[in-house]
């Protein structure tokens, strides 16, 4: 949780708060941050068996789930590109000039005034 702070940041925070709050009154402030600390880590077991108890065995499959996949830039290419093999397949099955010769890159594609 405290990864980026070093012993040196956690000396200075404590002696700003020495000094900010005084001898008297800090450690009753650190005792109801530790009461804190403690109902909310019991809060959290609390949702967490909730989400269990609730959820079973789908709870694993949803802890499983790759959610890069669902990203938009991913999910617009494996729709977009995804699928070239079968994709590939129906336009060489469907009749008409296109299916019948490949265009070829260097001539541009045929405009249609009606389409825009």
């Amino acid at each position: 949780m405290f990864s980026s702070i070093g012993w040196g940041e956690v000396v200075v925070l404590a002696l700003a708060a020495l000094f900010i709050f005084g001898p008297e009154r800090l450690p009753h402030l650190a005792k109801d941050a530790a009461q804190g600390l403690k109902r909310v880590r019991s809060a959290i077991t609390g949702v967490r068996e909730q989400m269990n108890d609730t959820l079973g065995d789908d709870l694993a499959e949803l802890r499983e789930l790759d959610l890069r996949k669902y990203h938009p830039r991913t999910f617009l290419r494996d729709q977009l590109f995804g699928d070239d093999d079968a994709s590939q397949v129906t336009k060489a099955a469907a009749p008409g000039p296109a299916a019948a010769r490949p265009r070829d890159h260097a001539t541009p594609p045929p405009f249609d005034p009606d389409a825009t």
